[in-house]
Order: structure tokens, then sequence, then C-alpha cells
């Protein structure tokens, strides 16, 4: 028996034996062909990339019993990105400048892209690497004849083992047989992590080498909710885990019941439960999960489901689907969070040699005010629809969200003269991602109408590690002393005037991070729909001041591990009947 730790991705328990999945890319060797060939290749790579097209619909079409809008939104990026006429054509003049295979050709393409991906300073661009290889993949399979997975053939219980997962792999599995996942890499805002989630499958990702010590056939107990994978357990180990796992069923069960009650503590205080979203339609799994409106809407997917920069329309419909679906209830537009990376087609961009203190969110948009003005103008003006506010990211000092509010009367004044409606008493806030923000937080508190903690990015600055880094991964943990004193002195910060403040990071889906939370004073958590049934059923079972005599605890202890078993410990202790009776 032996253990190895994660990042837990999809909560639950799973036990079954083990199959190894080869999901690693072959190398296509470079094979020239005569000029006269060019043409039929061209027109094999057009065929591949229409067929790739058509598998992509037809996944988006089969996955409605989901639910998700997520991950319906994943296969439509591919799709988008895969029509992508300068893709083609680069694809098309590689075949006939070189006199290369258009399996050669979509390769070296494919490879260049995943590359640029791969060295995007924000992790969740990053982990859209993945994307990459997943459509290389499809692409190929139409081109050369590709080994078939190995979970094709399986019809009885098993946990997929591998090196790394693609979206649409993970889209395929059948929940029936598939009851976990582990890979050697990945993270938490990766597709397939998104899809693992989704399809309820129990998921830890990024636990090192552990596909050169496991063989086909091994018992596995993945656990989803600690990052914990252990092979062949003893018989003890094992009888703890499957009590854990009819105790997590059972719990899953008593969800039904909770999710239409009232987010409110046994002491009667209500928390607001709002949900991440990525994509518009993801405005369906909102209302399903009950949630009290958008606390973050990323806008980032108008700037990559195409090679061309989104007009202000773009922005605006976008918007409005989801103001007009939410009827009412708040949704908080987050402006573009990316790196000058991204825009290499109308904004030219110099290499950085440390690109994630570089030129990227906030500072990208103020060296690029047609960009920033155009989407500004679209939040003002779906403002005009329903309750909307706008949200700064990566603010690390006061002259930038004097500038920011700067511009944003600015565009105000425009919308004036050209009489266009919008709420004039638009709310303003700021996402708290860096040191700095939280420790001029009472400062900050005096120019904006609310803050927004970004858990993971705030920590990897804080603890100056790259969670994306499978060598230094076990050093990121939000449990973090120092990570909680600059929450602590957020919530004091915003205090001073009054000012609203919510937690939109992995931290507020954590039921033992949640008691944490609300003892520390925060009443606004944001997060995945699909674990607001959970978070629900944790602020249900607690009262105020029993998280707050947690925070007392654990304000005395020194290290990230002593907290985090800590709080897990006293999480076991909410038993079933209390939670029921709540």
């Amino acid at each position: 028996m032996f253990q190895k730790t994660g990042l837990p991705v999809s909560s639950g328990i799973a036990i079954a034996k083990a199959v190894i999945l080869d999901s690693e890319m072959h190398q296509i060797p470079k094979r020239f062909i005569s000029q006269s060939l060019c043409d039929s290749e061209v027109d094999r790579a057009t065929y591949a990339f229409e067929m790739a097209i058509a598998e992509l619909l037809k996944l988006e079409t089969d996955c409605q019993q989901l639910k998700s809008g997520e991950v319906r939104d994943l296969f439509s990026v591919h799709r988008h990105f895969l029509k992508d006429q300068s893709l083609r054509d680069k694809v098309t003049q590689r075949i006939r400048q070189d006199c290369v295979t258009a399996e050669y050709a979509v390769s070296v393409e494919m490879q260049l892209l995943h590359q640029h991906f791969s060295k995007v300073p924000d992790l969740y661009m990053r982990e859209r690497a993945a994307d990459i290889s997943d459509m290389e993949k499809r692409l190929l399979g139409h081109l050369i004849d590709l080994k078939k997975s190995a979970i094709e053939h399986v019809t009885e219980e098993v946990v997929i083992v591998a090196k790394e997962l693609h979206p649409t792999e993970t889209a395929a599995f059948d929940p029936r047989f598939v009851k976990g996942i582990v890979c050697d890499t990945g993270g938490a805002t990766g597709h397939a992590s998104i899809v693992a989630r989704a399809m309820g499958i129990p998921a830890v990702m990024a636990v090192g080498n552990l596909t050169e010590r496991i063989r086909r056939g091994d018992t596995l107990i993945v656990d989803g909710d600690n990052g914990l994978v252990i092979a062949n357990p003893d018989g003890e180990t094992l009888a703890r885990f499957r009590a854990i796992q009819e105790k997590s069923i059972a719990a899953q069960v008593s969800l039904a019941a909770i999710e239409i009650r009232p987010s409110v503590t046994l002491d009667g205080v209500p928390i607001s439960l709002l949900a991440n979203i990525e994509f518009p339609s993801d405005k369906d799994a909102v209302l399903e999960a009950g949630a009290q409106g958008v606390g973050l809407f990323r806008t980032e997917f108008l700037y990559l489901q195409s090679g061309i920069e989104p007009t202000e329309e773009d922005h605006y419909e976008a918007y409005i689907q989801v103001v007009k679906a939410l009827n009412g209830c708040p949704v908080t537009i987050r402006t573009m969070d990316l790196g000058a990376d991204k825009f290499t087609q109308s904004h030219r961009f110099l290499p950085e040699t440390n690109p994630f203190l570089g030129l990227r969110s906030i500072r990208f948009s103020f060296k690029h005010r047609d960009m920033f003005v155009a989407q500004l103008r679209a939040i003002l003006r779906v403002s005009a629809i329903g309750p909307v506010k706008v949200m700064f990211p990566l603010i690390s000092g006061v002259r930038e969200i004097q500038l920011a509010k700067e511009i944003l009367a600015s565009v105000k004044n425009d919308l004036d003269k050209a009489g266009q409606a919008y709420d004039p008493q638009i709310p303003v806030g700021m996402m708290i991602e860096v040191p700095s923000a939280a420790l001029l937080s009472a400062r900050f508190a005096q120019y904006v109408d609310f803050f927004s903690i970004g858990s993971n990015d705030l920590t990897q600055y804080a603890l100056a590690v790259d969670r994306g880094n499978a060598q230094v991964a076990d050093l990121f943990s939000s449990f973090d002393p120092s990570v909680l004193q600059l929450i602590q002195m957020t919530v004091a910060g915003a205090a001073t005037t009054g000012i609203d403040v919510s937690i939109c990071g992995e931290m507020a889906s954590e039921p033992s991070f949640v008691m944490l939370l609300l003892g520390m004073g925060i009443r606004a958590l944001s997060l995945s729909p699909s674990m607001i049934s959970e978070v629900r059923q944790t602020v249900r079972g607690v009262s105020i001041v029993q998280c707050q005599d947690l925070v007392k605890e654990v304000f005395r202890m020194d290290n990230a591990g002593d907290i985090q078993m800590y709080l897990q410990q006293h999480l076991q202790s909410l038993t079933l009947r209390d939670l029921d009776q709540s």
C-alpha cells in the first residue's frame, strides 16, 4: 500500500480497479511529398477539420443530459476554434511551402499553439493547452490510424489513471463504469476537471508520476475531497473509506431537499451564494442551482473563441443573455483578465521575461484603451436592463483603481451625450488578488463599492508558488496562515467603509473553508454552480458563533497542514443528523 496527494478537483470517494490510459500524443514524422500532391493533402486537411467540427457538434448535442453550460460550451469553443480560417490557412501554407503531409502540418501548427498557451502566465489560460492537444488528437484521428483508447472496452467499475486527460476524452467516459479519475498533471480549472465535476466523477489531478507506479488492476481509492490517492489499500483502510463513501452518498441524497431552502446559518445569518460562470449558457446551471446571482462572470471567452477582437456588440449580446435570464438577480461582470500574449493580431507585444508579473489584466486594458472602452460601454449599456456590477481584476495600487474609475466616468459621459441608457449608480468593485491590495484594503475601500477576493491568485502571489508547476505545487495552500491573515485584513478593510466583500476562488467551494470564511466575516460566496448545493448544506449546518470559535483556534496555528486537518476534522464532526435537521 502507498498513497500520494494531489489537487482535489471533483469531490467524492471512488474505490475501483485501475485502468491506465495512454493519452500522450505521439510524434508525427516529417514526410515530404511532391509538389503535385500538395492539393490533395490540403483536401485531406480540410476533410479532417470538417469531420472534427461535425463530431464536436454531435458531442455538444449529446452532452445536454449533463445540464452543464460549461461542458456544452467547451465543445462549442473547440468548434469555433477549428472553424477559424487563420488556423486552416497556416496548415495550408505549411503543406504548400514545405511540401509535407497534412498530418505533419496539422501536428506542427497545433503544437506551436500548445507551446504558446503553455507559456501564458495566467494559470487558468495555461490549462487551456490541454484543449489544444485535444483538438490536435481529434484532427489527427481523421488523418492517420490512432490507437483506440483502452477505456472503450471497459464494462466494469474502474478508476482512470493517465498522465494527462483531454477534455473531450473525459466527456466520453461512461459514469456507470468510470468511478474515479487520477492524472499526473492538470489543475482545478482545466476543462477535463470541469467535465469531471459536471459528470460527478471524483477526481484528483497533479499527483506527479503515479502512472509509473500503478499497474492495470491495482485497487485504488480516490478521495476527491482531500486530494488523496491510495493504491492497494489494506483491509482496515479499505473499510474506512467504504464507510466514508457510504456517508458521502447519503449526504448527496439529502441535498435535493436542502437545495431549495434559504442559505441561512443555524443562528439565522443569511449567506449569499453566488455563481461563477465562464459562458452565457452557464445561466441555465445558475438557475438550476438556485444561486442568488452571478458573483463572477469571466469574459475571456469573447477574446479566445475566434481570431477576431470582439466588438462592443459582441460583448453586449453575451452579457444581456445572462442579465435577462437572471431576472433581477445581480450579475458581476469582470473586465478582461488576460495577458498580452493572447493578442497577437491587432496588438503586438514584446516577449516578457516574467509574464506572471507583466502586462496583463487591468494593466493590459490601460495600455489598449480602445478594447477597454468597448467592453465598458457594453457593460454600462446592459446595466439598463438589470442589476449589473463591474469589477476590475489585478488591482495592485490605488492609482490603478482611480484610473479605472476615471475611464469608466469618461465612458459614462460619452453614453450621456449619445442618449444611451445605463445605470448611473452601477456598483464598481475590484478583485483582491495580490498582497498589496489586501494590505491597502482600507484605502481601496474608499474608492469602490465592493471587494471580491480571488483566493487562488492571492495564494499564488502571497506564497510565490506557481500551482501549475508540479515541482512546487505541494507548497500551494490557501490554508497557509499568511493567506488567511491577508483575507482577514481585507475583511477589516472593507468594514471601515461598510462595503461588501465576497470570495470567488476555490476556497468558496470547499466546505471546511466555508466555516472559516463565515467566522472571518465573509457573508457572500461565489462558486461553481455545481458546488452550490453542497455549500448551502454546510451553511445551514453551522452557526456563526461556531465559526468564530474556529477562527480563534486556527489563528493560533503556524502551518497550513495543521489548519487543514483541524478544519476537516471539525467538518466531519457535523453529523448527517445535524445537517438534515437544519
